[in-house]
C-alpha cells in the first residue's frame, strides 16, 4: 500500500512511527510504574518524566531522521534520478557521486554503471551508424543498378499493388498517373494474364517463374512478361508477393506476324501457280516449296511468349472463368505439360465453351484425344451437339478479351501453330498442342554481390607507403559514347608521374578501332574519325599493350569509375585484370578544395595555374598531360594536410566518395 509513495517519505513515516511507538512505550512503562508505586504525591513527577521522555525521543529521532534524510534519502533519490537521466534523456556527462559519500561504494558504483552504460550506447550507436551508412551505400548502388537494368521492373505486393519501379518501367508503361507506389497494377496492365499466373505459381508452389503475355489498359500495346514469386520468409503477408519484368513486345510482334502473314500469301500464290508451270521448273519450284514450308511451320510459333504450363493449372484457370458464367467443366487431363500462352489458350476455350453454352449446353468437358510423343490433342465437349464449322469460324473472329482488342481466337491459332477442328461425328472440339520437355539447363543461381569488394584492402607495405615514393599512370580515354556496356573505347593515353614528378616522355598514346562507327557527336568532342581507327588495332589488342605499360603502377583518371568501366569490361577477353589501386582526381580535388567547389578538368587545371593547349583538350594524351600534371602539384598538398600516405588517400575518399554520382 505505500509503494506509490516516494522513498523520502516512506523514511520519514517510519521515523514518525518509531517516535510514536517508542513515546508511547515510555509513557506506558511510567503509568505501569505509577500504578505499582501507588502513591498520590508522586504523579506529578512521572507526568514530568514522561513529558521529558517524550520530548527526548521525538528530539532524538527527529535528529536522527534529519541526518537520515540529508546522507542516505535525499542522496539515493539524487542517485537514482541521475541514473534515470542517463538511462533514458541522453545525458552523458559522469555522474557527481561526492553528495553520496555516505553510502559507501553505491555512488561509485552507479557511477561506473553508467559510464559504462553511456560508453556502450556510443559504441552501439557508432556501429548502428557504420550499418546503416554501408545498408544505404549498398542500396544506392542496388537501386543504380536496377535502375541501368534494360527490363522494366515491378515489385508488387499480394494484392496487386505497385511497391517498386525502376526507370525502364516508367518507360514502357509512360508517365501515367496511374504509375505510383502503393497503387493498384490493374490500373496500369490488364489484370487477367496477371492474376491467372499469380493464381498458378502460387498454388504450384515449385518456385518456378511464368512467362505472360500482358497488355497495357490505355493503349493496349503487348507486353512480354517473366513473373516470379518473392520467397515468404520474413514477411508479414499471407501470400507471397511478386516481381514483373516487362519488355515492349508491340512492334515485335507485329513485325514478327506481318512478316508470317506475308510468307503465307507468298507460299499460298507459288502453290497455286505451280500447276501452270513447265515440268523442270516445277519440281524445282516444288522441292523449294516444300522445304520453305517445313522450316517455316518449326518456326511458326517460336517468335510468340511461351510457357511451360501443367495441363491441370489449364482446366483450374478454365474452370474459374466459366465459373463465373455459371458454366460447369468436368476435366480429366494427364499429368503433363503443354508449350502454349496459358493466358491465350484458356481465353480461347473459354470463348468455346460459352458459344456452345449460348447453344443450350449446360457444362463441358475437358480431356486428351491424344497424347503423342511430340504434342497432345485437347477435346473439348458438351452435352449438346457441336457447332458447325461456319459457327465456330465466327467464334474465333471475334477479340477474346477487352484487353487485347485485336487479338482474335483466329490469332490464338496462328501463334501456336495449331486449328480448333471438330471431331469425327461432330461431338466435340480438338485442339493440338506440342508438350512442353524439361530443358537441361544448370541450377538458377541467387545474384551474389559484395560491394565491401570494392574497397578491398591494401597490402600493408602499399597502404604505408607515401605517395612521392610511389610510381603513377594518369590515363585517359576517349569512346564512342557515356554508356560503357555498349560503347567502346577509340583512343587511350597515359604518362607515368615518378619520384612526384610527371614523365612527360614516358607516355602511352594509341588510337583504338572499336569495332563500329563512331558517332558524329563524339568526334565533335573528341575529333576522333572513323577514318583516323580505321587501321588502328582492336581494343583487345590496346588494353593488352596498356596492361603492360600500367603494371605495378598506381592508376590515376579523372572521373576514374568512367574509365575504368571501360577496361573492366575487357578484363576476361584479355586474361588481365586491372586490380591496381585507383585514384581519381575529382575526389582529391574534393578533399583539398572541399566538396563545394567545382571539380571538373578545367576547373582543377585552373586553381593549379595549369595550362591546357586549345588543340589538345579533350584529346585522350591532353588530358592525359594535364592530369597527371595536376596530380602532381597535388602530392605535396595531400602530404600536408596530412594525407601522405596511399592508404590514409584511400581512407578519405570515402568520406567523398558521393561525388562519383557527379560526373565530372
Amino acid at each position: 500500500m505505500f509503494t506509490h509513495l516516494s522513498l523520502r517519505l516512506r523514511i520519514f513515516l517510519f521515523f514518525a512511527f518509531l517516535a510514536l511507538a517508542t513515546s508511547a512505550l515510555a509513557i506506558a512503562g511510567l503509568v505501569l510504574g505509577y500504578t505499582r508505586l501507588g502513591e498520590d504525591h508522586a504523579l506529578s513527577a512521572f507526568v514530568i518524566a514522561g513529558v521529558i521522555a517524550v520530548a527526548a525521543i521525538l528530539a532524538l529521532t527527529t535528529w536522527i531522521w534529519v541526518l537520515f534524510d540529508e546522507n542516505v534519502a535525499r542522496p539515493v533519490e539524487r542517485l537514482a534520478a541521475e541514473m534515470r537521466a542517463r538511462a533514458h534523456a541522453e545525458v552523458t556527462h559522469d555522474i557527481d557521486h561526492e553528495a553520496a559519500k555516505y553510502l559507501g561504494d553505491l555512488g561509485t558504483a552507479a557511477a561506473a554503471v553508467t559510464r559504462d552504460l553511456t560508453e556502450t550506447r556510443n559504441a552501439m550507436a557508432m556501429a548502428v551508424g557504420r550499418e546503416t551508412a554501408r545498408l544505404g551505400l549498398e542500396k544506392s548502388r542496388l537501386e543504380t543498378l536496377l535502375a541501368e537494368v534494360p527490363l522494366g521492373v515491378l515489385f508488387c505486393a499480394p494484392d496487386h499493388t505497385v511497391v517498386l519501379y525502376n526507370a525502364r518501367a516508367v518507360d514502357i508503361l509512360g508517365a501515367s498517373e496511374a504509375l505510383g507506389l502503393n497503387r493498384p497494377l490493374h490500373h496500369l496492365l490488364m489484370p487477367g494474364p496477371i492474376r491467372q499466373a499469380y493464381d498458378r505459381l502460387r498454388t504450384a508452389g515449385d518456385g518456378e517463374g511464368a512467362d505472360i503475355l500482358c497488355a497495357t489498359r490505355e493503349d493496349a500495346r503487348l507486353l512480354e512478361a517473366r513473373m516470379n514469386l518473392l520467397s515468404l520468409e520474413g514477411q508479414e503477408t499471407d501470400g507471397p508477393g511478386y516481381v514483373l519484368t516487362l519488355r515492349d513486345v508491340s512492334e515485335d510482334l507485329g513485325v514478327h506476324a506481318e512478316r508470317a502473314a506475308l510468307l503465307e500469301r507468298v507460299i499460298t500464290a507459288a502453290t497455286d501457280a505451280l500447276p501452270d508451270l513447265p515440268e523442270g521448273r516445277r519440281a524445282a519450284l516444288d522441292a523449294t516449296l516444300s522445304d520453305v514450308t517445313t522450316r517455316k511451320a518449326a518456326t511458326d510459333t517460336a517468335w510468340w511468349p511461351m510457357e511451360a504450363l501443367p495441363l491441370g493449372d489449364l482446366a483450374t484457370a478454365l474452370r474459374a472463368r466459366l465459373a463465373r458464367r455459371d458454366i460447369g467443366l468436368a476435366a480429366d487431363l494427364p499429368a503433363r505439360r503443354i508449350r502454349c500462352d496459358g493466358y491465350a489458350i484458356t481465353r480461347l476455350l473459354e470463348r468455346l465453351a460459352r458459344g456452345w453454352s449460348d447453344l443450350g449446353a449446360t457444362g463441358v468437358t475437358l480431356g486428351a484425344a491424344h497424347v503423342g510423343e511430340r504434342a497432345v490433342t485437347l477435346s473439348l465437349g458438351a452435352d449438346v451437339p457441336a457447332p458447325d464449322r461456319a459457327t465456330l469460324d465466327g467464334w474465333l473472329a471475334k477479340p477474346l478479351s477487352p484487353g487485347f482488342a485485336h487479338f482474335t481466337g483466329g490469332d490464338v491459332q496462328a501463334t501456336h501453330g495449331t486449328r480448333v477442328t471438330l471431331a469425327h461425328g461432330g461431338a466435340a472440339l480438338h485442339l493440338s498442342l506440342p508438350l512442353a520437355f524439361p530443358r537441361t539447363t544448370p541450377p538458377a543461381r541467387a545474384m551474389q554481390y559484395d560491394f565491401d569488394l570494392l574497397r578491398a584492402a591494401l597490402p600493408a607495405e602499399l597502404s604505408e607507403a607515401r605517395l612521392s615514393q610511389l610510381n603513377f599512370v594518369i590515363f585517359d580515354t576517349e569512346t564512342t559514347g557515356l554508356n560503357p556496356q555498349v560503347d567502346e573505347i577509340c583512343q587511350i593515353a597515359a604518362v607515368r608521374v615518378v619520384n612526384g614528378r610527371i614523365r612527360a616522355e614516358e607516355r602511352f598514346d594509341m588510337l583504338v578501332n572499336p569495332g563500329r562507327k563512331i558517332p558524329a557527336a563524339a568526334t565533335e568532342v573528341h575529333h576522333v574519325t572513323n577514318e583516323m581507327v580505321a587501321d588502328a588495332p582492336d581494343v583487345a589488342t590496346a588494353l593488352t599493350r596498356f596492361h603492360r605499360f600500367a603494371d605495378n603502377n598506381v592508376l590515376v583518371a579523372h572521373n576514374a569509375p568512367f574509365d575504368m568501366a571501360f577496361l573492366q569490361r575487357r578484363e576476361a577477353e584479355i586474361g588481365q585484370r586491372f586490380d591496381q589501386p585507383i585514384l581519381d582526381t575529382v575526389l582529391l580535388s574534393a578533399i583539398l578544395f572541399g566538396q563545394s567547389a567545382e571539380h571538373t578538368l578545367d576547373a582543377l587545371c585552373h586553381r593549379l595555374a595549369i595550362t591546357i593547349p586549345e588543340a589538345e583538350r579533350h584529346t585522350a594524351i591532353g588530358d592525359a598531360l594535364a592530369t597527371g600534371e595536376a596530380f602532381a602539384r597535388m602530392i605535396p598538398m595531400m602530404e600536408a594536410a596530412d594525407l601522405s600516405t596511399l592508404g590514409a588517400v584511400i581512407k578519405a575518399f570515402d568520406r567523398h566518395a558521393r561525388l562519383i554520382r557527379h560526373l565530372n
